[in-house]
């Protein structure tokens, strides 16, 4: 009897140990799977040069027009992006935003404040 007791017992660890090395090989591989992903956002959202080895690049002026309304919603996140990058104290991330802001929607009638940001976060980049 007390031999089946101890087998007993002993299957419970190997399971209760098999269940923990399984567990964490999951948690291993979520974790890797996040930091990629994250690391694949910031390749994307900083993509650009150092600001030191290339000059910014002017904006040209475009008249503003009409857009639907997932556009505008679109250009509203970017904008906000941008903005909050810019207040975050990332003048570069914020310039790169903007530009694409601009570049995506030429004719936004956010045009005007985004330019404008932009020169503001090319002077803050200069006294840096």
């Amino acid at each position: 009897m007390t031999s089946i007791l101890w087998l007993v017992l002993f299957a419970l660890v190997a399971a209760f140990g098999w269940l923990i090395r399984h567990n964490m090989r999951k948690w291993q591989a979520r974790r890797r799977a996040e930091e990629e992903r994250f690391a694949n956002f910031m390749a994307g959202t900083t993509g650009a040069p150092a600001p030191s080895s290339a000059p910014l690049p002017t904006l040209p002026a475009t008249a503003p027009s009409t857009a639907t309304g997932d556009e505008l919603a679109q250009q509203k996140l970017l904008f906000d992006a941008a903005h909050k990058a810019a207040e975050a104290g990332e003048p570069v991330l914020a310039i790169q935003l903007y530009a694409r802001l601009l570049a995506r929607y030429p004719a936004t009638t956010l045009a005007s404040p985004a330019r404008t940001a932009v020169e503001a976060q090319k002077k803050k980049l200069l006294k840096a």
